[in-house]
């Protein structure tokens, strides 16, 4: 007997600043919902890097609290230990389910850590969930990076556009 697991791992990757917060609020809730009650397991892999990052962690936060809850986990994947983080672990870890330096970005130098724990997180995903507005930025960059590797990608900046 051939059993399917439905796991998923989903990145986020998006601009620092969002156009229209409450549209894309909107429509990340519905995507992480979607996805909570079709897989049997979802790892969310988020950054802590602006505002999108901030909305795709909500959106799971309360996805997880408003509907289910055991099925899934949000990750923050840091790109090395900063000073907020070694000053709030505990509110950290009571925020999200789990917490990861990222091993590709850690022992570089700063100025690139962000972009290889991008790269990092696109590798893992089996989709890549964002809100790309412009060809730019480290965003876009890791989101080129997972087309070119055959992610599937949902830009939900340009969804019903």
């Amino acid at each position: 007997m051939v059993i399917s697991v439905k796991i998923l791992t989903v990145a986020f990757f998006g601009h620092r600043l969002v156009c229209n917060p409450l549209r894309i609020e909107q429509r990340l809730d519905q995507i992480v919902r979607t996805l909570i009650a079709e897989r049997e397991y979802v790892e969310f892999l988020v950054g802590c890097d602006g505002d999108f990052d901030r909305l795709a962690a909500s959106a799971v936060r309360r996805c997880k609290r408003d509907f289910r809850d055991d099925n899934s986990a949000l990750v923050l994947i840091l790109p090395y230990e900063t000073a907020e983080y070694r000053d709030n672990v505990a509110s950290f870890r009571a925020y999200y389910d789990d917490v990861e330096i990222c091993g590709a970005s850690a022992g570089g130098h700063f100025k690139g850590a962000h972009h290889a724990r991008n790269r990092d997180m696109a590798e893992r995903a089996g989709l890549i969930v964002c809100c790309i507005e412009r060809e730019h930025g480290g965003a876009w960059q890791a989101v080129r990076y997972a087309q070119a590797r055959g992610k599937p990608v949902v830009n939900l900046a340009k969804i019903g556009v």
